[in-house]
């Protein structure tokens, strides 16, 4: 479960204007409604210029360490920087929106 998920690529460099990475323990039913309302909010807001990666920390636990995921499931923006994380179900629109910096705090 560490392969890219989903891939949408639209600029010159092959590269999505937005890297996120979502990290989850297993299928669980947080981990599927975290995925799957990433998924939603992408396809909404950032459709064509982002890509998700997957990480399975009970598949591969080192890789806690190097975003320094202490819960999960936890979504890290890469990029664009600065990185940010949020931590839950990402089932709050405006909070997970706010977090990514898409949308302006009101």
């Amino acid at each position: 479960m560490t392969n890219p998920v989903r891939k949408k690529r639209t600029n010159a460099a092959d590269k999505p204007e937005w890297q996120l990475r979502l990290y989850v323990a297993g299928k669980t039913a947080r981990s599927t409604s975290a995925l799957e309302n990433l998924q939603r909010l992408c396809e909404i807001h950032l459709a064509g210029r982002y890509s998700i990666e997957i990480i399975d920390l009970l598949v591969n636990p080192q890789l806690a360490a190097g975003d320094q995921i202490l819960a999960v499931p936890t979504l890290v923006r890469k990029f664009p920087e600065p990185m940010r994380k949020i931590i839950g179900d990402l089932s709050n629109e405006e909070r997970v929106l706010v977090g990514l910096d898409v949308k302006p705090i009101k």
